[in-house]
């Protein structure tokens, strides 16, 4: 029961002070017919553990490609820190990144693996905000990554009864970098984001 009080703690904490709850959301930052279904994060050319987050995008029937979907992502940096940066009094997520599906529901981010942030028991994260047009922009699951030591069999067997394995991406090695998959279901039922 401790446990899960600390957990719960730990959320209501992170969640009051997680960049993307506590502003106007990023995805309108950037205008919409400079997006392609391509991007690169900022630093990724710096970082270790470059990662290729790759995937298609589907209309709810689970098989129709959905195109021209925006996808935003942000995340911490590789010690699990947000880089927060600030720009006309606007504070935003340094590592963050858009692209906009095409016509096949394709999309790639260039990118890194997070890091864990140890002091809060952070796991390593993405966090995904998904926008179709005329509809309001919905925040998906946060995507875990496979290999993370903080993924416990204790943690995965929650996200397993759950029924939410599938935002956990499994990484392979593929011309010196890491390659990661997701495809996305788009739903009817989704709840905006507030």
């Amino acid at each position: 029961m401790k446990n899960l009080i600390a957990a719960f703690c730990l959320i209501c904490f992170y969640s009051a002070f997680n960049p993307s709850y506590a502003q106007e959301s990023p995805i309108y930052d950037r205008a919409e017919d400079q997006l392609t279904n391509t991007d690169t994060i900022p630093d990724f050319r710096s970082k270790t553990n470059k990662l290729k987050l790759t995937g298609v995008i589907y209309q709810s029937d689970g098989v129709t490609p959905a195109k021209d979907v925006i996808l935003f992502i942000e995340q911490p940096d590789e010690d699990g820190d947000f880089d927060l940066r600030h720009t006309d009094d606007k504070r935003y997520v340094f590592h963050r990144s858009w692209v906009k599906t095409d016509a096949d529901g394709r999309y790639t981010f260039y990118t890194f693996v997070p890091g864990n942030d140890r002091r809060y028991n952070q796991m390593q994260q993405i966090f995904p905000i998904i926008k179709e047009t005329s509809k309001e922009e919905v925040q998906l699951e946060s995507l875990l990554f496979d290999e993370d030591p903080m993924l416990t069999k204790r943690c995965r067997k929650r996200l397993e009864k759950k029924g939410n394995t599938a935002r956990i991406l499994t990484t392979k090695k593929e011309d010196g970098i890491l390659v990661a998959e997701k495809d996305i279901i788009l739903s009817d039922d989704t709840e905006p984001v507030k």
